[in-house]
């Protein structure tokens, strides 16, 4: 009875239903109008998400109901680790994550031609915090991700979603507007605070809006309470 919303990322998606989490800040927004489905994969780059898109989104569901009414795609973050760094298995180089990004769409587009896609850029690195919260074992001294590289592939997924005209969130220099944004929006230099997940949730939000899917554009799926006539509480069911 809901129209679907995909949120296909790496692990800021999979943590995006946490206390405070965007996903979770856009379940509530559109609480009883729309179902937020959660495939994120903590570690994710482009090319593994290339690998698994027919297990993430089976085909099987194409039959089973309507297209969903919008997909985020939220890769980069990891796709952006120096190869020469500790967590250099995670590199995807910038030609290849652009054509990766391309096909993505394209696999979405072939799927669901009318679903909305929103491509949201990987988010700013403070790289001093990346030192102080490594998630492998780290002996260099410095650091597996740059904001200089972040901004490298933030600025190419922006050039995807213009190719393949569909909407873009620059989450790099939005984030990078607020003060003092490297412990504002990030908690380890890398993955989202309350407030940073409050950013996302906002561009999100109003990508939707703009797209015809926000909170106002949709209806509840069922009567609501107020709706219900006390001295008939059943009439409406056989009306609606």
């Amino acid at each position: 009875m809901r129209p679907k919303i995909f949120l296909f990322g790496d692990s800021i998606t999979e943590a995006s239903f946490s206390d405070g989490g965007w996903g979770a800040s856009l379940s509530d927004l559109l609480c009883r109008k729309a179902d937020i489905m959660l495939r994120g994969y903590s570690g994710y780059n482009t090319r593994w998400a290339l690998k698994v898109m027919e297990r993430v989104f089976p085909a099987a569901e194409e039959k089973g109901g309507e297209s969903p009414a919008a997909v985020t795609v939220f890769f980069g973050a990891n796709d952006a680790c120096l190869p020469e760094r500790c967590s250099g298995f995670q590199h995807v180089p910038l030609h290849e994550y652009k054509q990766n990004l391309r096909s993505i769409i394209s696999f979405l587009k072939n799927r669901w031609p009318h679903t909305v896609i929103i491509l949201v850029t990987p988010p700013p690195i403070d790289e001093e915090a990346r030192l102080r919260y490594p998630y492998t074992e780290n002996m260099t001294g410095i650091p597996e991700r740059t904001n200089e590289a972040a901004g490298s592939y933030a600025k190419a997924s922006l050039t995807v979603a213009k190719e393949c005209q569909i909407a873009a969130i620059d989450l790099w220099s939005k984030m990078q507007e607020i003060l003092n944004w490297q412990t504002e929006c990030l908690w380890d230099g890398l993955h989202l605070s309350r407030v940073g997940n409050k950013v996302v949730f906002e561009e999100v939000a109003k990508k939707l809006k703009e797209e015809g899917i926000g909170a106002e554009d949709l209806a509840s799926d069922l009567p609501l309470i107020e709706h219900v006539d006390p001295k008939d509480p059943l009439k409406i069911f056989d009306e609606f």
